[in-house]
């Protein structure tokens, strides 16, 4: 028997056809001539979605003006043991889905009043009519009818006359991967939470913070608004957690973190909000965004005060509301604040130059004796002349010396075998004091040097490979980590084409970027990468699961490695984050992709992720980073004693 069925995903429109259509395509492209379980993300027969009946069977909306056809669906989808609800026409099929909530809509195209199409648009419109799977029936088999049923929000189509003794069954197999998407999308939600929320606090977290920051400022100054910048710091907290331990010193911080968030709620309405979610509230509105951007340090941003005098009256809240004693058991903790205040435009307009201020007004705030709230003005001394020390040492250092490169090496989880390495950029000042990455790249970005600091990684790359040619193994990776300012720069790739025909690299490069970096340009993204693979760079997704929209999206990059972020592999000891990295690798092995576990410190971790087929790790269980002459004595070595292999596996 055959039923012409035809699936396709939003995600990949018909060429020369709209592409901005949302996703409601459970599958991938499928013509159904005999069908099977398997196609269906592996649902089985129990996965059969949440029914609105009270004998648990899926209800099924068909909606249809020809009341025979209606009552022959009918009587299909009841030998399949489903219920069934019927609408004449799309008014109707509106006012059943409003007071029935259906698990799928059959519904035909061609109706008097509205059409299938029209029906179809406006319950996508609706926020409960989202998921729903919409079969649309036309007789009708052209394309434009077909394009713009998608474009409305259809799941699938069929076309007349139909095969009545494949309908119940199709409905069935749409439901169970229905089911599945949502089950999938759901694990994707939780990826999104854990990587812009504080796992200890429930706030959001620096990544949030950032981007909310930034966010907020384009939207505020694009309007004419201000927006206020308060940071929170604990003053000598580092005592604290040396006293009573970390563990207690976490207890402290999820309490003061209590307190600000209902301080804050008593101030105003509190907007969360960061890639993926819903917007709480209109940008004129007064309200905040309360955040941990890490360690003793907590920040406010306000949207829409009315002065600066404000600002500085919510901080004084912010401060008593800390004044009680923090109680743990068989301590009274008096905390005291340090806060400082900046506001856009008055004290700048880009994230950068407000969080310095504010920062600034912070330590101004300690220097005046602690706890108290200071507002930044002009008597503030900033950081800009230790950032134009940076600027001017980094510079003279990228023709003298000072930078350097040192190697964490990739383990084989299979064969203990190193089959790869991690570049990362290390920096001495003139006087010979480390600077931290995490203060020199920024300055680099900003001041237009990492160009010049990329093409200085390459070319030291290249003269470190050469000069332990031999020693190294010759299928060796080497992974280098790519700014995303650089890769978002027009002449990118054409100046890496330069640079790279000054080199004879011998071995594999593979260029890291992370999610946000090629998701934030689409299709460019996506022409840059393909250019890439053919200059012949492995591609890699750094701390995959930190991004946004990487589910969804992620198959129609050309990349070779997804890099699991250590926040997860942390987490691999409770349920919830054991779950979210079987996703992830489940995601890898069905895309073919390689994965790399970073931040892997117990063999403990090391098990876990080969037993659920994760391919090679990184982390202090095998090596911190080292010059590349440790990496050549290392790369001899076997490590399958050290990530819990048996010494007698060959």
């Amino acid at each position: 028997m055959y039923l012409h069925i035809q699936y396709t995903s939003a995600h990949a429109p018909r060429k020369g056809k709209s592409s901005h259509c949302k996703t409601y395509a459970y599958s991938a492209s499928l013509n159904v001539t005999g069908v099977t379980n398997d196609i269906f993300l592996g649902a089985s027969d129990a996965v059969m979605a949440v029914s609105k009946g009270s004998d648990n069977k899926p209800t099924i909306l068909v909606c249809d003006d020809d009341a025979m056809q209606r009552l022959l669906i009918r009587q299909c989808l009841e030998t399949e043991d489903m219920s069934v609800i019927e609408a004449a026409d799309g008014y109707e099929a509106l006012e059943a889905f409003g007071s029935q909530r259906p698990d799928l809509i059959f519904m035909d195209v061609d109706m008097p009043g509205i059409s299938g199409i029209e029906a179809c648009r406006k319950l996508r419109a609706r926020p409960d009519g989202v998921d729903v799977p919409i079969l649309i029936v036309t007789a009708n088999d052209d394309q434009e009818t077909i394009d713009l049923g998608f474009e409305a929000g259809a799941t699938q189509y069929t076309t007349k006359p139909l095969n009545w003794a494949l309908v119940g069954r199709v409905v069935r197999y749409m439901l169970r991967s229905a089911e599945a998407f949502l089950e999938l999308r759901a694990k994707e939600d939780h990826l999104r939470y854990l990587a812009y929320f504080d796992h200890l606090t429930d706030l959001p977290n620096r990544r949030s913070f950032t981007e909310q920051l930034k966010r907020n400022l384009e939207l505020m100054i694009d309007r004419g608004n201000r927006l206020g910048l308060i940071m929170v710091d604990i003053d000598h907290f580092k005592r604290i957690n040396d006293s009573i331990g970390h563990e207690r010193g976490d207890e402290v911080l999820r309490q003061i973190a209590s307190r600000i968030q209902t301080c804050a709620a008593e101030i105003g309405p509190i907007a969360t909000e960061y890639p993926g979610s819903p917007r709480d509230y209109s940008l004129d509105t007064f309200a905040l965004e309360v955040a941990r951007p890490g360690g003793d340090e907590f920040s406010v941003i306000v949207r829409n005060p009315e002065s600066e005098a404000q600002l500085m009256s919510l901080a004084e809240h912010l401060i008593d509301s800390l004044a009680d004693p923090i109680h743990i058991p068989g301590h009274a903790l008096v905390i005291t604040p340090s806060i400082g205040i900046a506001m856009a435009p008055n004290h700048g307009t880009t994230p950068e130059e407000v969080l310095l201020r504010a920062d600034s007004a912070t330590y101004a705030a300690k220097a005046e004796g602690r706890q108290r709230a200071r507002l930044y003005d002009t008597s503030i001394a900033d950081d800009s002349a230790m950032e134009l020390s940076i600027e001017e040492g980094l510079r003279e250092s990228l023709t003298g010396t000072g930078l350097s490169l040192v190697y964490q090496p990739q383990i084989d989880l299979f064969t203990g075998a190193v089959i790869g390495a991690e570049a990362l950029v290390r920096w001495n000042d003139a006087d010979g004091n480390p600077v931290s990455p995490e203060r020199f790249i920024p300055v680099a970005e900003r001041s237009g040097l990492i160009n010049e600091l990329g093409d200085w990684i390459l070319n030291k790359l290249n003269e470190d490979a050469k000069a332990h040619i031999g020693k190294l193994p010759s299928k060796l990776t080497l992974a280098v980590n790519l700014s995303p300012l650089q890769f978002n720069q027009s002449n990118f790739v054409e100046r890496l084409t330069q640079t790279l025909k000054q080199l004879e690299l011998r071995y594999k490069v593979e260029l890291e970027l992370t999610e946000g970096t090629i998701m934030n340009s689409g299709s460019d993204s996506i022409a840059k990468l393909k250019q890439l693979r053919n200059l012949g760079f492995k591609l890699a997704v750094d701390d995959f699961g930190t991004g946004y929209s990487s589910l969804s999206y992620l198959r129609q990059f050309p990349i070779d490695t997804l890099k699991i972020d250590r926040a997860f592999i942390n987490d691999t000891d409770t349920a919830s984050g054991r779950g979210i990295v079987n996703a992830i690798l489940s995601l890898c092995q069905s895309l073919n992709l390689s994965t790399v576990a970073e931040g892997v410190e117990t063999i403990e971790q090391a098990a876990y992720l080969r037993e659920r087929g994760c391919y090679s790790i990184q982390g202090y269980l095998i090596s911190k980073p080292v010059p590349i002459a440790e990496l050549a004595v290392m790369a001899q070595r076997d490590f399958r004693e050290e990530v819990g292999l048996d010494l007698d596996t060959e």
